[in-house]
Parts: C-alpha cells; structure tokens; sequence
C-alpha cells in the first residue's frame, strides 16, 4: 500500500487513479512471468495451431474443382475436390497435389502450376504514386475511337483529334480555349457511336503539402526531409466541367455549371450504349447531395437519373451503381429508407422501379449480377433473426425482387469463395467463440452437398486457450443493445480483481468487433495475459445498424459511441464481480487513438489511463476525405469541439502519446499539437516518437510501452525490467 501512496505522490495527479479494489490481495497480474506468457501467447495461441481448417479455397479455372491446404495431426494436406459430385481427393505431398491440379486445367495437359516469379523494375524504377496524390490528368493519353481509326489526346491544353496512319500535322483542333488554368483532362471518352467525343474542362488548386523529417534513414547519416501531397478538410478542390464535341459537325455543348458547382467530385463517366447521353456521378461537398446525371450529347443538359439527399451525410463510399446491359435500368444501393438496399432504377425515365431488398438489415455487398438469368447474389447482416446482426451471410434474390434465399444458413459469420460459373460455392462460417465449418453448397438454393472439415481446437485448449465471450448488453439509451467481446487471460481466476482495458476503434463508416474465430488477437489476447481483462465493442456512431445509428457521429466524433461503450463496460461489471470498473483504461490508433485520448479528457471519471497512437485528435489537421464525410463543409466550431488539442487543458489521467515520425496517414503534427496544449497547460503525459515508423500503433516498441503504461497505472505495479522480458 505505501509503494502504491508513493507511486500516486509522484504522478501528481488531480484526481485519485487507483480505487480501493486494486489495493486488495485480489489484484494479480504485471509480474515477469505474466510477460513471458503475454509474448509467448504469439505463438502459442496461434491460428497454426487450428487443425482441419481449409485455407486458401481455390477454384481451378472455368472448372468445377476446387482445391485448398489444410493442417491435420499428421502434418500439412493437400485437398483437390468436386463440386459436381461432392467427391475430394487428399495427398501427402504438395508436388503431387500440384500435378492433379494441372491435368484439370482446361487444355493444359500436365502442365505443372508453378509460381510466377516476381517483376524485378531494377535500378531507377518509376516512383510510385502516394494514395493521397491527386492526378492532375496532364499526362499524354492517347484514346482510341471505337473503329479505331482516329485517335484523341490533349495537347497544350486542348483536345486534337488524329486519324491513325497520316502525319500528325494534320490533326485536327477540337478546343481551342484550354488554358494553363483551365485546361481539357485527359480523360476523354468517345460514344459508342464514334460520333461524340467527351471532354472535361478542369480547374487546378494550389496543392498542399506535409513534410516528414526522417531522423535515421537506413542509407545515409544525415536526415532526409519527406514531401506529401496532402490534402485537409476546407482546402479547395480541383473542379470538371462536362463537354461534349460532335465530331461530325464540330458543334461543342458544354454543361450548365451551376448544376455541378461546388464539387467535392465529379465523375465515373459512362456514356449510354446509345450514345445519346453520357452519365456522371456528382458529389457536392459537404456530401448532403449525391446524384447520378445524365448529359445529352445534342444539348448538353443535365438530368438527375437517381438522387440522394441526407441532412447529415450521404456516405456516398457505400452507393453502389450496375448498368444493366439494356441501357434502361441500373442496380442502385440506397440508404434512403434508413437501412441499405438494392434498388432498380429505370435511367431513361430517372426514376425507381421498385426497391428490392426491404427491411430492418443492411445489403453489405454486391458479389455478382447475373443478368441473363436475372439474379443477384449479395452479402447482407442482420436479416437472420436471432443471430449477432453483424453477422454477414450470402443471399440470392430476382432481379425483379422475389425469390430471396439464403445462400449460407449456418450460424456465423461467413465467408463464401464462387465457382466461376457461379454454380457452386465453398462457404466458411464462424464466431469468436465458435471454431469454423467449411461446407460446399450450391449457389443456386443453398443446398448443402458435402461438410467438407469442421476445425480442430483441441491443441489451443491444451494449452490454456479461452474464447472470447461474446457479451450484449444496452447502449445509452437503455434499449439498443451494443455488441461486444470480453477477452480473459489463460489463468483465469474469478476471485481475483481484473483492471479492465479497451480496445477502440469506433471510426464511422464500418463496424470493428471481430465476428470471426480468430486464436490470437493482436490488440487483446497477449495484454490479457499480463493480468487485465481486455474488452471491444460497437457503440453507436459506426455501421450497419441503421443510418440513424451512425449518423451520431456527425459533426459529432468527439461521441465515438463512448456513451455505449461505458453503458456496456458497467453491465459487464454488474455482471461478473471480478471486473473492476473503477480501473478502466482505453487505447487505440488512428480514429482510435483520437478516441482513446477523448475519452480520458471528457470522460476521465470513467477512463483511469490512455494509450494513443498516432491519432487524428484534431479534424482539421487530417485527409480532407475522411474528415469532411462526418464532419462535414465548410469547416466550422464544431471542427473545434471535437479537437483534443481544444480540450487538452481538461487532462486529469494518465496519458501516453505514441507517433510514428514519417506518418503518411495522419499527419504527425496532429499528435504534436495536442503534446504543445498539455505542455502549455502544465500536464503530467508521456510522449514516445518512433523512429522511420509510419502509421503504426507502435511496433513492438511501442506495444511493450503500452504494457508498461497500464501496468503502472492500472495495477500500481512496477513493471520488469526491459532487460529480463522477452525480445519479440
């Protein structure tokens, strides 16, 4: 107790850290022996362990064979198998394996799969092009007709067209008013026909730029200064003009601009097979109007085909658009009605024919569209009653909305691999909790035709293995339930004391609590094992409930659904006495790590330490796209509300601050300046910089600090010296 009263003096903090339950006999964990086993349980508790477990499910061509791997107590297997007959073959010897895949090939006699070597660009290779790097379309890019016999490009800022095998002074001038300001992209396009030619004027933005100072490059002494395009929210965007040149006439019909002003994107041009008209995708910024448009080729007016419009947001990522081959209808997905669906739409009439899907689940994806027998096959969660709704499943349904049918009935979250016919499917499903099945099913009803493996865990269990506990309970507002995982350590003892430590990730635009069987868990199953009780859960704010569930992020990211995430947390408490809930700490990276940080400074009754790893703790230091898609445009208070350099002064606990120094992601600065407003308000923190690390939550540097930081400020003990724990 008096290591414990000392260790609190020397934190100076303003509020206690450590209840009365730590200070008990019960409390265990943080000793040397537990970081043996928390760095052991890498490989001990590791997916290699899982017997009878296909991996790497292939279908071999055109063909209705298919072939996997499998680990087995006699050593690795090879599997070849049948659809058409349910039948499989097994060897002991991969060459053998290899030869019986290759007779099957389709013309290939005995020719044996052997792999590819790998593209070796040697000295002086291209420099790839960064993610965030936008593309000015200025490079030469030749587009041919469909006769190919003209071919267009722009040159010195305008369009020429050429026909192929004359001398190209004789090119033909298409533009003549392309500018160094306001030049034609290279993204043109010919209608079918060959008769029109698409064209866009583009007007540049002055771009931005983060700079990255790598301290210790590997190549030289002296540091090297990195340069990034880098855009943030409010910064001006590029912006496309649709123009449209009759190539037979030399007549131009441009777009009314004031239809497609203020753009945050536009494009995803397609003209019709008629080549009437070409059609568009325009996302206005602040992302509140999303339209597909449609251009006519003699006029240039636009009309909206389908729209969608939303108070907060309209995730324009998760709109999904499939021409069909009439060129009358598209398959739209829509969360109009609150949940996402499939909708067709007739293009010609701009209107919706019918919806679907319908009902309290969402479409998560489309996986394929089989027109000449007008079926969808699409993964959905939700629609299997009495099962985790996040759960994702396969499905079939008409393109005229009837004849839905369960592709994957079993319990689980699945994952499906296609013949490519689309005849037969191998379907793997599981839980955290529950070791996977692998069956081979027919597409076209379901129907099961062989259990192919049922997976083994009996190795992990001897060695100690515990499954997660799936574990529901309500949200903030008592009704909704929150779904989550509770992570115990392998010597478990349930009268013993556990701090509790969550792991967060509650990023809008997805759901992030493991559904699958999964032995090792990166951010749980080793921090378990020194002695805590590791916990994650989906709170509102993120997806796949209902777009009225996750719209409480906007303009609202400071949320993170930590309401629900502390409502569960005390359930879980309530529930098993062993869990402490006056010791709860959080950490997580990226949109994690601004959430592991907001959650001690706004809610630092609850949370007793953080661990934040390269976080976006202030909006308007991170990618524009990212940011602006929950936060909305023009940027305004509430960018300032939700910043953890705002509210930094607000810090009572403990709080370590890891970055990566060349950070491509998130800009480093983020987390620097949330360091100068604790230095500025006089906060006790920690700060750790890793060297040549991108976006990372730390490494296996950081990861042990992370150890340590909850060790000390959780359970009050002194971790083991560095030099006695095991190197990774």
């Amino acid at each position: 107790m008096n290591t414990l009263k000392s260790f609190a003096a020397a934190a100076a903090l303003a509020a206690p850290l450590i209840g009365q339950a730590q200070a008990t006999d019960r409390t265990a964990g943080g000793t040397l022996a537990d970081y043996r086993r928390a760095y052991a349980a890498r490989q001990q508790f590791s997916n290699s362990k899982v017997l009878q477990w296909p991996r790497d499910v292939r279908w071999i061509d055109s063909t209705d064979a298919f072939h996997y791997t499998m680990e087995t107590a006699d050593g690795r297997r090879y599997v070849l198998g049948h659809a058409a007959d349910g039948t499989t073959q097994t060897f002991d010897r991969e060459e053998a394996w290899r030869e019986a895949i290759a007779r099957l090939r389709p013309g290939s006699g005995a020719r044996r799969d052997r792999p590819r070597a790998g593209r070796d660009e040697g000295p002086g290779r291209k420099r790839r092009r960064h993610w965030m790097e936008v593309d000015e379309e200025r490079d030469l890019r030749v587009v041919p007709s469909p006769d190919n016999r003209w071919e267009a490009y722009v040159q010195d800022h305008n369009v020429v067209l050429h026909e192929k095998g004359k001398p190209y002074t004789q090119c033909r001038q298409l533009t003549t008013d392309g500018t160094i300001g306001e030049y034609y992209s290279n993204r043109l396009s010919f209608s079918p026909d060959g008769r029109y030619l698409l064209a866009c004027r583009r007007v540049p933005v002055e771009k931005r730029y983060v700079y990255y100072v790598e301290s210790s490059p590997a190549d030289q002494l002296q540091p090297y200064l990195h340069k990034q395009e880098y855009a943030k929210p409010g910064d001006k965007l590029p912006q496309r003009y649709p123009v449209i040149i009759d190539l037979q006439t030399g007549k131009r019909v441009e777009a009314d601009r004031t239809q497609i002003d203020n753009q945050y994107d536009l494009g995803n041009f397609a003209w019709l097979p008629n080549s009437a008209e070409v059609t568009m995708s325009y996302n206005r910024r602040g992302h509140q109007l999303y339209r597909v448009l449609a251009m006519s080729a003699a006029t240039g007016a636009l009309r909206t085909v389908v729209e969608e419009r939303a108070g907060t947001f309209v995730n324009y990522s998760r709109l999904y658009r499939h021409d069909l081959a009439d060129g009358e209808r598209m398959l739209w997905m829509s969360e109009r009605d609150n949940w996402n669906h499939l909708y067709l739409v007739n293009i010609r009439k701009g209107r919706v024919e019918r919806q679907l899907t319908r009902g309290a689940w969402c479409v998560r994806e489309v996986v394929s569209v089989d027109e000449p027998n007008g079926r969808i096959v699409f993964t959905a969660s939700g629609m299997n009653r009495g099962e985790d709704p996040y759960n994702v499943h396969y499905y079939a349904i008409g393109l005229d909305g009837r004849n839905l049918v369960c592709l994957t009935p079993g319990e689980g979250h699945h994952r499906a691999v296609f013949s490519p016919g689309r005849r037969y499917l191998v379907d793997t499903y599981s839980m955290p909790d529950r070791a996977p099945v692998t069956e081979l099913r027919s597409a076209a009803d379901g129907r099961l035709i062989r259990r192919l493996a049922e997976a083994d865990i009996s190795r992990l269990t001897a060695q100690g293995w515990r499954a997660p506990e799936r574990f529901v309970a309500k949200g903030r507002d008592g009704k909704t339930d929150m779904y989550g995982l509770i992570y115990r350590p392998s010597n478990f003892d349930p009268s013993s004391s556990y701090p509790i430590i969550e792991y967060i990730y509650a990023g809008p635009g997805s759901a992030y609590v493991p559904k699958e069987f999964n032995a090792y868990s990166w951010w749980a199953t080793s921090l378990a094992e020194l002695g805590f009780i590791v916990v994650q859960v989906d709170g509102m704010g993120t997806s796949w409930r209902g777009k009225a569930f996750e719209e409480v992020c906007y303009k609202n990211l400071k949320d993170a659904g930590l309401p629900d995430h502390m409502a569960w947390i005390k359930a879980a408490c309530a529930r098993y006495a062993y869990m402490d809930s006056t010791r709860v700490g959080i950490f997580g990276c990226s949109a994690g790590g601004q959430e592991s940080t907001t959650a001690v400074l706004l809610h630092g009754d609850f949370y007793k330490a953080a661990y934040s790893a390269c976080g976006c703790h202030d909006n308007r230091m991170d990618k524009i796209w990212w940011n602006e898609q929950w936060m909305g445009w023009p940027v305004d208070s509430s960018y300032v509300a939700c910043s953890n350099v705002a509210n930094a002064h607000l810090l009572k606990r403990p709080l370590m601050l890891l970055v990566g120094e060349l950070d491509d992601n998130v800009d480093p600065a983020s987390t620097m300046q949330v360091a100068n407003a604790l230095v500025k308000a006089n906060k006790d923190f920690e700060l750790v910089v890793i060297p040549g690390a991108h976006h990372t939550m730390g490494e296996d540097y950081g990861e042990h600090k992370r150890y340590d930081f909850f060790v000390r400020h959780l359970m009050g003990k002194t971790p083991p010296a560095w030099d006695d724990v095991p190197n990774p």
